[in-house]
């Protein structure tokens, strides 16, 4: 069967608008879009009809009348006006079989997108397209029994005329990986949901306190909602430094809320010194993106100064934040002020440098974490250690490692759940009195 013969056995059994008798060989020529190439079978079926006239005038007139009706056509009303044939009273309440005539309705619903997103920043942008199932189901069924070969699916053709509509009325650029804004559109019932992609800020921190912890701790009682055991605040620390550099990138964007992720984490008593720890703010909803980050930066340096400072903020991604999580377990450096219970000798600090440097130690998870962690034997890597003895019972550590190693326990020994340790290396308990980070290397 020819492409005009397979046009008008579609005609011939249901009405199709322009677009959806294009879209059935969608993927024939080029340049153009659907509802050209439905007018263009329209028009060819029209002018063969026209042609067989005087030959087969019953057939000529019973396509003029298909086109006029299921084609939605005034040329082939007009056509059998010419002719001097009845014109078939068109009902007014059929609508196309496929689309419903919901492409008629492309700028209203353009205009309701813009309006709905007015009050967003957004440099790119992407179109989604919900259908009803029993739309889809239809199309389905429709392309099966006429075994459509070259089609597009109406889902395809709805987001591709969308996006170009509104990429012409917003002067803006459609994104398909990595949009700013998602345009979710229900043609059928004529629905409008904006998708808004998060904002993130990455950067390095330093903390200089030993008393804010990194994350924010809600009460574990009233779970954020504020009681009096946490003096109604919800938290049980007042300051954090995800509170320190989250708040004012959420008040720049007025954001809905943001999430702070961190290439792993210091103790609440631990200060994070040396070029910082690599951070990223994700700030989800943001009405403003284009953002002054120099300013931001001041002012977290402003407010946190003392205690907490950012540097080098940039313009993230979600998949830099994938590489921030496997970052987590990227060398690191401690000095660490371990006290002994008994003295030390220069014999003990040659014997933790030669027995803790390039070595394997195991890790069965800290007594003090368990509540939190998994209960699971981990191997974390020495790649150096020096001693310094401060005072007979005091010493300083430096030690070069691999991320995720418990440096505290590798002092105590935590009853043995960390081998080797400090402690019984040297048939001498000691515990750590102040752990800095002195360096976090990543790439």
């Amino acid at each position: 069967m020819d492409i005009l013969e397979k046009a008008y056995d579609l005609l011939s059994k249901y009405p199709l608008c322009d677009h959806c008798l294009g879209r059935q060989f969608a993927h024939l020529g080029y340049a153009m879009e659907n509802n050209i190439r439905g007018q263009s079978l329209k028009i060819s079926l029209i002018l063969q009809a026209n042609a067989i006239a005087p030959k087969i005038e019953n057939e000529s007139i019973t396509r003029l009348r298909i086109l006029s009706t299921n084609g939605f056509s005034s040329t082939a009303k007009e056509t059998l006006k010419h002719l001097n044939k009845s014109i078939p009273k068109q009902n007014t309440e059929v609508t196309c079989y496929l689309c419903e005539d919901k492409f008629t309705q492309i700028q209203k619903l353009v205009q309701t997108a813009l309006t709905a997103a007015t009050e967003y920043e957004y440099k790119t942008f992407l179109v989604g397209i919900k259908l009803p199932l029993t739309i889809e189901e239809r199309e389905d069924e429709f392309k099966a029994s006429f075994n459509i070969q070259h089609g597009e699916s109406l889902r395809h053709e709805f987001g591709r005329i969308y996006g170009k509509a509104l990429a012409k009325a917003t002067g803006k650029e459609a994104e398909y990986l990595k949009p700013d804004i998602v345009f979710v559109i229900d043609p059928f019932k004529e629905q409008i949901k904006l998708q808004i992609n998060p904002l993130f800020v990455g950067g390095r921190y330093r903390k200089f306190v030993r008393d804010i912890p990194q994350s924010e701790w809600f009460c574990r009682r009233c779970r954020g909602k504020g009681c009096p055991i946490c003096g109604g605040t919800g938290k049980l620390y007042s300051d954090s430094v995800e509170a320190q550099t989250s708040n004012p990138l959420l008040k720049a964007t007025d954001g809905a809320e943001s999430f702070f992720h961190a290439s792993g984490r210091e103790d609440i008593d631990v200060r994070m010194l040396g070029s910082g720890r690599p951070f990223i703010v994700e700030v989800s909803k943001p009405k403003k993106r284009s953002v002054d980050l120099t300013q931001i930066e001041q002012t977290i340096n402003t407010n946190g100064i003392d205690k907490v400072e950012v540097s080098k903020l940039y313009f993230a991604t979600k998949d830099d934040v994938r590489q921030l999580k496997k970052g987590e377990h990227a060398q690191k450096e401690y000095r660490l002020l371990a006290e002994f219970e008994k003295d030390l000798t220069e014999k003990d600090l040659n014997i933790l440098q030669e027995k803790l440097t390039g070595v394997l130690i195991k890790q069965q998870t800290p007594l003090r974490v368990m509540h939190r962690r998994a209960d699971i034997i981990r191997e974390r890597y020495i790649y150096k250690l020096e001693v310094k003895k401060v005072t007979l019972k005091k010493a300083l550590l430096y030690i070069k490692c691999q991320g995720g190693l418990y440096v505290k326990e590798l002092v105590s020994g935590d009853e043995g759940r960390t081998v080797p340790n400090v402690s019984a290396l040297l048939d001498n308990p000691a515990k750590t009195l102040k752990l800095d980070v002195l360096n976090v290397m990543m790439e």
